[in-house]
């Protein structure tokens, strides 16, 4: 019973078993009524203080639940029910200790061997050979509580206890509380069945029985304090449980260039929703953000839902507030992030494709990433600045041209890089009769009033081509050259001599550039006409 490191309340326990073997032995000895009153007087001076301390745990618990209602409400409303259990049962037992000594007078409390007469709880608890109404009420608190105590403590959630703490602190009660058998019994040292109540109660001296309720409100304490601890420890290991964080990158700016070195960390960040900030005070580039319109509190995170704003780089900075123990405690918040342009199209390109016209105005845009237009220059023969990124080519001579870039970056550092463009000449034109071209078919005097044309099929740039003159040739008939875009008299003429389903040609068609009429096209293609009629 002695063996093994005993803490000093079961030390007490035990030595009341001794103290009960004793007064076997001794036929109730004055010493032992004695023994008993100091046992109570160490039991009640335990008392004290483990409601201290329990107080002081609740008003701590409760302090916690307003400060952070998410985490600990919940774990306050189960506590409260325990603890109001507890406060009921430990006021009846005081009410019936006190009624115990009721006759005796205050300066003889002390004097505990003229306490060796069993009198008043046999008459108060027993009736006969069955409990009395008090001895029922005094067991049926000690089920009642048993009960709900078990109840409360199966209803905890697991993340707030685990199944095996719950099996433990049940069993602990169960023993703690036990009040006999379905049948309400326990076997006496003969291992008969006796009432409970009938063998731990009656026949007592005053003093020993007075020293077991004191020991049944130290069991109450003791128990309220188990699963209080019990439930702080659950709620601690479920803050720490590793399942409650994520990795954050954490780099101290928001761009890096290629080849230069990453110096970010990768950190742990809580996502536990009840970790919730009770104050938020956050400026973005200097502007107070308000909750609901610039940002919303979820999962324990504080989510921004402010616009990007301009391109650029932009601060969010402040402070999240948060309760512990009456006093705010307040985390710096010191952010930047960098909004860019939102691009209106992709950036599609073909290798081998790098071509520009002589001849025309070719638009190309140039602009090196994460430098301003302003800040970027373009040099290449032909090459103009028109705006921002926006350049024009007219290549001259030769069959390459090389674009060279460069600008300089926000660290100063310089980027410089070139392209090389193969220059091509416009492709060649095709004829076309009322805007048809190749091998055509249609009415004479159709073509006597329709007017000569050239076309680029196909081609990225559109061209204005006039016509300055062509050779007009029907078969049999001599060659006829036109100034102008359509059949003059003499080519009228020569139609009418043509017959039905006979071939006419339009060639040499002179062609020019509207805007830039120095510039030669290629050779037109010809218009073969079939008459109809």
């Amino acid at each position: 019973m002695a063996a093994g490191n005993l803490s000093p309340r079961q030390k007490m326990i035990n030595l009341m078993y001794l103290v009960f073997i004793a007064m076997l032995a001794l036929n109730m000895s004055k010493e032992v009524l004695s023994a008993f009153g100091l046992l109570n007087e160490k039991l009640t001076n335990f008392n004290n203080k483990a409601t201290e301390r329990n107080a002081a745990a609740f008003a701590d618990l409760k302090l916690k639940s307003t400060e952070q209602p998410e985490k600990y409400e919940a774990l306050f409303g189960e506590v409260e029910k325990i603890k109001q259990t507890s406060g009921s049962f430990n006021s009846y037992l005081d009410s019936l200790k006190s009624q115990m000594v009721a006759n005796i007078a205050p300066e003889d409390r002390s004097d505990y061997e003229v306490m060796d007469k069993s009198d008043f709880l046999d008459q108060a608890f027993f009736q006969g050979d069955r409990y009395s109404a008090e001895g029922q009420k005094f067991v049926n608190y000690i089920d009642n509580f048993r009960t709900s105590t078990i109840e409360t403590i199966n209803k905890i959630p697991d993340s707030l206890m685990k199944p095996s703490q719950k099996a433990s602190l049940v069993g602990s009660i169960e023993t703690r509380f036990f009040t006999g058998d379905e049948n309400g019994k326990v076997e006496n040292r003969d291992g008969r069945p006796v009432e409970w109540l009938n063998y731990h109660y009656e026949g007592f001296p005053l003093v020993a029985s007075l020293t077991k309720v004191t020991l049944l409100q130290s069991d109450i304490k003791t128990t309220q304090d188990e699963i209080l601890k019990a439930m702080l420890q659950g709620q601690m290991t479920s803050d720490l449980s590793m399942t409650n964080y994520t990795t954050l990158l954490e780099q101290p700016k928001s761009a890096y260039y290629q080849g230069e070195k990453f110096d970010g960390s990768i950190v742990l960040g809580r996502k536990d929703a009840t970790t919730r900030p009770n104050e938020v005070k956050l400026k973005l580039d200097g502007r107070d953000l308000k909750e609901n319109e610039d940002y919303v509190i979820e999962d324990g995170r504080v989510k921004l839902t402010v616009n990007a704003g301009s391109a650029g780089d932009h601060t969010i900075e402040g402070n999240l507030i948060f309760k512990q123990e009456g006093e705010e405690i307040e985390v710096p918040v010191s952010q930047k992030f960098a909004t860019i342009t939102k691009p209106n199209a992709a950036v599609i390109s073909a290798d081998k494709m790098n071509v520009v016209y002589r001849g025309v105005s070719n638009p190309i845009t140039i602009s090196i990433p994460g430098i301003p237009d302003n800040k970027v220059s373009a040099s290449a023969s032909g090459l103009k600045k028109v705006s921002g990124s926006k350049y024009a080519m007219n290549p001259g001579t030769g069959r390459t041209v090389t674009i060279s870039a460069s600008g300089t970056l926000p660290d100063g550092q310089r980027v410089s890089s070139s392209s090389e463009f193969r220059i091509k000449d416009i492709p060649r034109p095709s004829g076309t009769v009322r805007g048809e071209y190749g091998e055509i078919k249609m009415p004479r005097n159709n073509l006597e009033i329709s007017t000569v044309g050239a076309m680029l099929e196909d081609f990225d740039f559109d061209l204005n081509l006039a016509i300055s003159g062509f050779k007009f040739k029907v078969p049999g008939q001599p060659t006829v050259q036109v100034r102008g875009n359509k059949l003059d008299g003499r080519a009228k003429s020569a139609l009418k001599r043509a017959g039905r389903g006979e071939a006419v040609q339009i060639f040499d068609i002179e062609a020019y550039i509207t805007n830039n009429r120095s510039y030669k096209l290629k050779k037109v293609s010809p218009v073969v006409v079939e008459l109809t009629n």
